[in-house]
């Protein structure tokens, strides 16, 4: 098989959009934390997200968020192709601020949680979950 100088240039290019397709996921993410928070400070604090440290199979992935005091959190999985994955709007009449559901994990990721809560803080919570089955296309 011979590769023409076409070829060859056309399979470097191809190889540098791949490599720089993982940065391009993270700033995805950034970008979606910001526009939530508008670039405000985020504590550390306030928020507890809940998620298994190893998960067998990425395609149902269960987790929980906790937030007393909220009224919206975001939930974002850095990894994915699209990394929002849930957004839960809390109410003033609502029992809790607490929410759970499973999502779909791509690979070893970190999973993102960002609360806004009913002062105008926000705070964050973040955990990495060890996928050892591919769910989104792996």
């Amino acid at each position: 098989m011979e590769f023409s100088r076409r070829d060859t240039l056309g399979l470097g290019l191809g190889a540098a959009a791949l490599t720089m397709l993982p940065l391009r996921v993270v700033a995805a993410a950034e970008d979606r934390i910001a526009e939530f928070t508008g670039g405000a400070e985020m504590a550390d604090s306030g928020l507890t997200l809940t998620a298994p440290e190893i998960a067998e199979n990425g395609n149902t992935v269960p987790i929980a968020v906790d937030a007393p005091g909220a009224t919206a959190i975001i939930i974002l999985a850095t990894g994915n192709p699209t990394p929002g994955v849930a957004t839960f709007a809390f109410g003033p009449l609502a029992a809790s601020q607490s929410a759970s559901t499973r999502i779909r994990l791509a690979g070893t990721q970190d999973i993102v949680a960002v609360a806004k809560m009913a002062d105008g803080s926000f705070a964050k919570a973040s955990s990495t979950v060890k996928v050892t089955i591919g769910g989104c296309g792996g």
